[in-house]
């Protein structure tokens, strides 16, 4: 093996040096560990307002679709309801309330004979 032909010189001078790089090292690791840090928390405060963004607006999303279900059941009960108070206002004609009577629940007048039609009855 060949010896390096440098010669390190080992005086206060060199020494000083030395110790002065060291402790640059060792703030640059310092300011290094701190803006990690910093980093760090900056992420952590950006991230938990996005998820909570993020988990509200699936909510809402879900509410909206809610309310369009909602909207479209009312319209069919709303209709329901309108037809059998069409129902209620003619079962007040007596006339009306006996063929409605003999089509949906068969009733009959002595020594009548029932012959059930389809799609008869009101709805």
């Amino acid at each position: 093996m060949k010896k390096p032909n440098v010669v390190q010189l080992n005086n206060h001078y060199i020494k000083d040096e030395k110790l002065k790089y060291r402790y640059e090292m060792e703030e640059n690791a310092k300011r290094h560990r701190f803006m990690g840090g910093l980093l760090l928390i900056v992420m952590l405060l950006f991230i938990l307002p996005t998820y909570n963004l993020i988990s509200n607006y699936h909510k809402l999303q879900d509410k909206q679709r809610l309310v369009k279900q909602l909207k479209t059941d009312y319209q069919a009960v709303s209709q329901e309801v309108q037809d059998r108070k069409k129902l209620a206002n003619s079962l007040k004609d007596k006339a009306f309330a006996a063929k409605y009577a003999r089509a949906k629940y068969y009733y009959s007048k002595e020594g009548e004979m029932i012959f059930p039609v389809p799609d008869l009855l009101p709805k």
